[in-house]
């Protein structure tokens, strides 16, 4: 009896003893289908179209890496050397705004609060807010990923309010005969898919994403597939959690607000939304 009480006691001091002094830098890489874009315009040839789309497609393939500690991280896009213009034909500049990729994004997990830069047509935001309580639904499904053993757990998305009244507005656009660029999917519920390994217990992921036993290694967030392809645990160099500073200070529903009142000022009489191709 006595033995199995010290045996308990010891094994609680190894992982209580893990779990505080684990830190490291986890290295994610994205990639999204283009299956619900549709360009329709008839104002561009053919080639400008699929240029546009290879662009797209290219803006979404994307670099990451989190920095975290027992109570603390940091996400961040990987930079890119910026690519050299063609010196022929058309040459499209694609801007996104909206993304939830952009940015630092810090996480403290004591108070259970983000801090995230972000940006809307180079005016700076710091977005302060709570982190979302998310109701993971854990399953028995596992696979490998590397070396980890890994268990599936899903999200649910239900549709908000406002998507749904974005649709409705675009469909009755559409039968007026008023089309945008791109066309609008009726909105769905979505499943977040998540692939965490026990053998890090560490209750976080890419982008926003936490909550789980175990850390995220790959996410299926509606057409974006985030993969974990190198974890460095408990580096010589000690992590070192810088919390974001730059920008004008607002709560992420007035960040929404201001974003969607930018993206009307971009929409022409007719609803479209215009897109400026030099």
């Amino acid at each position: 009896m006595k033995t199995s009480i010290f045996t308990t006691l010891f094994l609680f001091f190894i992982v209580n003893n893990w779990a505080q002094s684990l830190e490291g830098v986890v290295y994610y890489t994205s990639k999204t289908q283009l299956k619900d874009f549709n360009i329709t315009s008839n104002d561009l040839t053919p080639e400008m179209k699929d240029e546009m789309m290879e662009k797209m497609k290219k803006a979404f393939e994307k670099n990451f890496t989190l920095h975290f500690t027992n109570f603390e991280s940091i996400y961040e896009e990987e930079k890119k050397l910026a690519a050299p213009k063609p010196t022929s034909g058309p040459n499209v500049k694609m801007d996104f705004i909206g993304s939830s990729t952009t940015g630092k994004l810090y996480k403290n997990f004591k108070n259970k609060q983000y801090i995230k830069e972000d940006d809307i047509f180079g005016k700076e935001f710091l977005i302060l807010d709570s982190l979302q309580k998310m109701n993971w639904k854990l399953t028995n499904e596992q696979k490998k990923i590397g070396n980890y053993v890994c268990l599936k757990a899903e999200l649910s998305i239900p549709v908000s309010e406002e998507d749904r009244k974005k649709y409705d507005e675009f469909k009755k656009k559409k039968e007026a005969g008023k089309t945008n660029l791109l066309e609008l999917k009726e909105p769905k519920e979505e499943i977040i898919e998540a692939w965490y390994t026990l053998d890090i217990p560490i209750s976080n992921g890419p982008g926003k994403y936490w909550g789980l036993p175990g850390l995220i290694l790959e996410l299926h967030e509606f057409n974006t597939i985030f993969l974990c392809t190198k974890i460095v645990l408990n580096p010589k160099e000690k992590i070192e959690i810088k919390v974001p500073k730059n920008g004008k200070k607002v709560t992420q529903k007035e960040f929404d607000a201001i974003q969607e009142k930018k993206l009307k000022s971009m929409t022409n009489e007719n609803g479209v939304i215009e897109i400026r191709i030099n």
